[in-house]
């Protein structure tokens, strides 16, 4: 008995008016920038902490106010770098490390001066930490596709060149680094200390 199946046929190639090709080429591109916007979003998520079990309800008598704090200090409070400790602190420093070291020095690190000193340990300067922190956060923000097409330009306007100003000043947090390439240097300033409360006698 001969196998005999009927033969279907080959479908028709799909084929795109060429006024079309750019719309589906925008579309792509905003796609993928919101998949890989996705991806650091997980990222971040993935690096978190294992969610702490539900805490059981409060004794009869205790305050419901206290209870809603300890689950508040469960967590951290915030997505900036400072509010983070541990693990979450270290992931979160070596996904900045990343951004910072391909596309935030390769586009807009400059030359290195007196008027614009830099540190290649600028994860050891707690202020230079913060400072690109929030810029990646902001960055992140604004070239959203949700940002719209002025979304870039408000961020070099109102966070870049704000957080350039203030970080590669010859009195920032670098003022005791790197001004010039062929003598590297590195040296963290020291911070005022905190005021002293005694006790009165």
């Amino acid at each position: 008995m001969s196998d005999t199946s009927p033969t279907t046929p080959e479908p028709e190639p799909i084929r795109v008016p060429d006024g079309d090709l750019d719309d589906l080429a925008s579309t792509l591109a905003k796609t993928m920038a919101q998949v890989k916007q996705h991806g650091v979003i997980l990222d971040r998520l993935g690096s978190e902490p294992d969610p702490v079990p539900a805490a059981s309800p409060p004794t009869e008598g205790a305050p419901a106010a206290e209870s809603a704090d300890a689950e508040q200090a469960d967590g951290p409070a915030s997505v900036f770098i400072l509010a983070l400790g541990g693990k979450a602190y270290a992931v979160e420093l070596a996904a900045l490390t990343d951004w910072v070291n391909h596309l935030f020095l390769p586009v807009y690190g400059r030359e290195i001066s007196t008027n614009r000193p830099w540190c290649a340990q600028w994860h050891e300067h707690p202020e230079a930490v913060a400072r690109l922190h929030a810029l990646w956060l902001s960055w992140q923000q604004f070239t959203d596709t949700e940002a719209g097409l002025s979304g870039p330009s408000t961020w070099h306007r109102d966070h870049l060149d704000q957080a350039l100003v203030h970080l590669r000043a010859p009195d920032g947090p670098f003022a005791a680094c790197t001004t010039s390439p062929s003598r590297p240097t590195h040296r963290v300033l020291a911070t005022p200390a905190p005021e002293q409360t005694g006790s009165a006698a």
